[in-house]
């Protein structure tokens, strides 16, 4: 589970950074989870409630936001959104030429 590690990777990130900054407490942490990043979204949420006790965000409101895939067919160029990264053009079938959102999984924010 992957998600483990990368829960305790956005502790240390948030902890290094409010160290910086001077900050006490971090009362609120944005994290972007795009679907096709292969991130777990929810096993992701529910191990970084489970580490933050005893941390600098022990107290933050933890706010997720996921991101739908988007591709752009190889075909008939229509733009659609991606479930998973073997899904197919709704209109004509084929495989999108390129994948143009739902990657990401980023630190968005983070409020002291």
């Amino acid at each position: 589970m992957h998600e483990l590690s990368l829960a305790m990777e956005v502790i240390a990130l948030a902890q290094r950074e409010a160290a910086k900054n001077k900050v006490i407490a971090i009362r609120e942490i944005v994290i972007e989870v795009g679907d096709l990043s292969g991130v777990e979204a929810d096993a992701f949420q529910s191990a970084l409630e489970l580490l933050v006790r005893d941390t600098i965000l022990e107290e933050a409101l933890i706010n997720l936001t996921r991101t739908p895939g988007k591709g752009k067919c190889s075909a008939c160029n229509m733009e659609f959104e991606m479930n998973m990264r073997l899904d197919t053009c709704p209109k004509c079938g084929c495989f999108p030429s390129e994948i143009s959102g739902g990657q990401e999984f980023r630190l968005v924010s983070m409020l002291g």
